[in-house]
Order: C-alpha cells, then structure tokens, then sequence
C-alpha cells in the first residue's frame, strides 16, 4: 500500500519559506540539466516539493536542509544518508562533495532559495568548481541582477559581473506570487547556469574580483571617477581610463561585462 503524502507544514516567515505549488514550473526546473548532470545537490528542500521528482531521476542525489521540521517529509523520498540537517551558510561545499564522493562529478545544484540568504548562498555556488550546473529560483530583484530580463538598461551590477565571469546564465521561468503557498509580496524567477570552461577571472582571482566590484559599484549612480579615487592612486585611474577609452564621468551601472573586467585587469596591474 502506498503511504500517503503528508500535509505540508506552515511556512516560517523567519527563515523566509514559501512552498512551490505550480506544477509547470516544478517540472521545468527539475528537467533543466537532468540529461548533462552526474549528481545533484539541492539546497533547502523544505518538505520535498522537487525532491519528490529529482529523486526519481536516478542519480547520486543529496540534500542540504536547514529545518528540522521537514526530516519527516524529506524521509518519504530519500534515504537517511542523503540527508543533512544543517545550515548550507556554514558548510564548505567542497568538503561536503568529496564527503558525498561526488566531487569530480558534473554537480547539478537546484535551490528555491530563501529570499533573505540568496545572494551570500549564491557567491558561495560560484566558488564551487564541481558545481557545473544551476538552477535557482531567486526573487524578480535579485534574479534581475544576475541576469538582466526586466531592467532595460544601466543594469550593470556586482552579482552580474560575478555571476557572468563563471557561468553563462539565462531566464528559465518567470514565477508569479501564485505559485506559491503562501504568496510572496513578490515576483520570482528562476535562473539557469552552465558554469564556462574557461572562466572570464580565474576562480583563484574570486576574492579580488569580489572586493573591486564593491568598491566599483558602492555607488553606482556616481561618477565612477570619483568613486574609485577612494581606492586608487588618481595617476592610475587616470592611466586605466585613458588606455581603455572610457570616461572617469561614466556611472558603474553603465558599463558593459567586458569593460569592467577590463578596467579590473588595468586596475589590479
């Protein structure tokens, strides 16, 4: 006799939950990279409401769950050892991987990510190197600047540049409040990455690249020239801009992917 599903606990504010309900878009996530990855890594599952369909994809397949309410649920899909009660914020990735024995292998990384950790989780993903596939659903904001689909123009940020420097990223789905229990007060949208094979900054370079573009885009709405002058000798940013053929009057949200990579690289000479 099959056991039946159980109900799904309420969600915590606190911790940012709320359950996916649409089955759309549950099934154009968890058919993303099913036919490239090796393993998948899910992180805050909740009480499985892709679990129960990645499970059935027959790879290596480990889950990372903060509340311990969801055990009981999680156990309905996998098995004990496939589970970790834990913070994903306080775990080395890689550590974990090779304790999984799926390092080396083409990881597929999936996440609802809870709106207040979003960005520090994700920072945490790109520095990964095993992780080569990711399908994330962020709120509209956050996914808007990490792969621009709303903002039309001067959408340049530091999540962008990070994100794009090692993976190629695109819009999956756009997700309404709707589609969740209980509705968000905002829009969602779901990100797909291939992480490059060639990285546009060597990972060795993440920390760097992580504090240049703080210091490039604190202010972005302001002359970058004067920004930047907090930082650099004004012989250096004058040198940079003028070899790159750039105004030191330009704002950083205007800047192509290419042009602040540039302006790092002369930057960091």
């Amino acid at each position: 006799m099959t056991k039946a599903r159980l109900e799904l606990p309420s969600a915590d504010k606190s911790l940012g939950q709320h359950f996916l309900r649409d089955q759309n878009i549950i099934q154009t996530i968890c058919n993303d990279f099913k036919d490239l990855a090796e393993a998948i890594v899910e992180i805050g599952p909740g009480p499985g409401i892709l679990t129960e369909h990645l499970a059935l994809l027959g790879l290596p397949y480990y889950v990372i769950e903060k509340d311990t309410r969801f055990g009981v649920y999680l156990d309905q899909f996998l098995a004990a050892d496939q589970v970790t009660m834990d913070d994903a914020l306080q775990i080395q990735l890689s550590n974990f991987f090779e304790e999984k024995k799926i390092s080396g292998k083409k990881i597929w990384l999936v996440s609802n990510l809870p709106y207040n950790i979003a960005t520090p989780l994700l920072v945490n993903f790109l520095q990964a190197p095993d992780i080569k596939y990711m399908t994330l659903m962020f709120q509209k904001e956050v996914a808007d600047k990490v792969f621009p689909f709303a903002t039309t123009k001067n959408s340049m940020s530091s999540l962008l540049v990070l994100c794009q420097s090692y993976f190629e990223c695109g819009l999956l789905a756009k997700v309404p409040p709707g589609a969740f229990a209980p509705p968000p007060r905002v829009d969602s949208a779901v990100i797909t990455f291939t992480r490059r094979e060639t990285p546009l900054v060597p990972l060795s370079e993440f920390k760097t690249l992580e504090k240049f573009l703080r210091q490039m885009f604190s202010q972005r709405r302001k002359q970058i020239g004067g920004v930047l002058k907090s930082y650099y000798l004004p012989e250096k940013i004058k040198e940079s801009f003028e070899s790159l053929d750039l105004a030191t009057t330009l704002r950083s949200e205007v800047f192509t992917l290419e042009q602040v990579l540039e302006l790092y690289r002369k930057l960091r000479s």
